[in-house]
C-alpha cells in the first residue's frame, strides 16, 4: 500500500534478506550454515521471540564492513520508499556488533553513508535511534553509549530490545537517564512478551516518549486511559505479533479495539525480512484481515507522522500529513 507512512518501529538487522546474507557472507568469507537463500527462508519458522532473535544474531556475522551497513541499509530504504514510507527512524543493535569486534564507528558511518543520502536517493527522511539489549546488563548499556558519545549528531534516540521477559525497564534506568541528559529522545519495547507493567515502567522510570509494541496494555483499564490521555503513541507490528506468536492471527489482533479504545497506534515493521513483510505489506494485511476503513488506514497513517520525531523539521511533517489527507486509495 503507497499510502503515505512513517515508519517507527524497524530494526535495521532485522531487513537482512536471504540473498543480501548469502553476497555479504560470500564477501567477508563467513560460512552460513543453509544451503542456499530457500533453505535460509526456511528456517524463518519461530515458536517465539527468543527463537527468532537466536537465528537473528547468528546472522548478524555477515555484517563487518561500512560497506556492509550501507548495503544494508540502501536496501531496506528502496523496499521502503517503494511502499509509500516518507520517513524512517531506524532502530539498530550496536551491542550485537560490538560483540562480535565490529566497532561502533564502522556501524554508525555505514549506516549513515545510506541514511545521509536517503532523502536525494529514495524520497525518505531518516533518524537512527540506538537500541540497548535487555538481556545484557545495565553496565553494558552505560558503555555503550559512551561509546556512541563521538557519534551523537548522527544518533537521535536511544531505544531498548531484545528478550522482554525478566528484564524490566527499570534495570535501565542509569543509562536513561544519561541519555535524557545528552538531549536523546527515548523510546523502548514494552509490553509485547512483557506485561503490562513493563509499559508503565517504561513510561515512569525511562520517561519513553514512545512504547514499541505495547499490545499487553490492553490488560491494565488504567494504564490504557493514561495511553489514551497523553497521547502515548504505540508502535504496532502485526505481521511480527503473528510470525512471533504473540496472536495466533492476524484476524485477532486486537489493532480494532486499540483504536476504538483511542490509543494512538501506528503499524510498522519490525524485522522485515524475517516476518514476511515491509511497511505496505503490514498496511495491506491489516486492511485485508481486520476490515479496517479507509478512515482508519489514513488514521494509523497520520499516527505515524505525528509520532515521528520531526520537531525539528515540521515543514515536513505537514507535508507528509497534507499528503496522507489528499491520498486516493486505489480500488478493486
Amino acid at each position: 500500500m503507497s499510502l503515505p507512512k512513517a515508519e517507527l518501529h524497524l530494526h535495521i538487522e532485522g531487513t537482512l534478506e536471504p540473498e543480501l546474507a548469502f553476497e555479504l557472507a560470500a564477501r567477508n568469507s563467513v560460512p552460513l550454515p543453509y544451503a542456499d537463500e530457500d533453505a535460509l527462508r526456511e528456517a524463518y519458522r519461530f515458536e517465539d521471540l527468543q527463537s527468532f532473535l537466536n537465528l537473528y544474531y547468528e546472522l548478524m556475522a555477515v555484517l563487518r564492513t561500512e560497506r556492509d551497513f550501507e548495503d544494508l541499509a540502501d536496501a531496506y530504504l528502496a523496499r521502503a520508499a517503494a511502499q509509500g514510507v516518507r520517513h524512517a527512524e531506524i532502530f539498530f543493535d550496536p551491542q550485537a556488533h560490538l560483540a562480535r569486534g565490529v566497532e561502533m564507528g564502522t556501524v554508525v558511518e555505514g549506516l549513515w553513508r545510506a541514511l545521509g543520502r536517503s532523502r536525494e536517493n529514495h524520497g525518505v527522511s531518516t533518524r537512527l535511534i540506538m537500541c540497548f539489549l535487555r538481556d545484557e546488563s545495565a553496565e553494558s548499556a552505560l558503555a555503550t553509549l559512551d561509546a556512541a558519545k563521538p557519534y551523537l549528531d548522527r544518533i537521535t534516540g536511544v531505544g531498548l530490545d531484545s528478550a522482554e521477559v525478566g528484564h524490566p525497564p527499570v534495570k535501565f534506568r542509569e543509562v536513561y537517564e544519561a541519555a535524557a541528559a545528552l538531549g536523546l529522545r527515548r523510546v523502548a519495547h514494552a509490553g509485547e512478551e512483557g506485561p503490562p507493567e513493563y509499559v508503565t515502567e517504561a513510561l515512569d522510570v525511562l520517561g519513553v516518549e514512545r512504547v514499541d509494541h505495547g499490545l499487553r496494555s490492553l490488560e491494565d483499564p488504567e494504564l490504557v486511559a493514561r495511553l489514551v490521555r497523553d497521547r502515548v503513541p504505540l508502535t504496532l507490528c502485526p505481521l511480527s505479533n503473528v510470525r512471533l506468536r504473540t496472536v495466533d492471527t492476524l484476524a485477532e489482533h486486537p489493532l480494532p479495539v486499540m483504536l476504538d479504545a483511542g490509543l494512538m497506534c501506528t503499524v510498522n515493521s519490525d524485522d522485515p525480512a524475517y516476518f514476511g513483510g515491509y511497511a505496505g505489506d503490514n498496511f495491506d494485511a491489516v486492511r485485508l484481515a481486520l476490515g479496517l476503513t479507509e478512515e482508519r488506514l489514513r488514521e494509523l497513517a497520520r499516527n505515524s507522522f505525528l509520532a515521528s520525531f520531526l520537531e525539528d523539521d515540521e515543514e515536513l511533517r505537514a507535508r507528509c500529513l497534507a499528503e496522507v489527507a489528499e491520498y486516493t486509495f486505489p480500488t478493486g
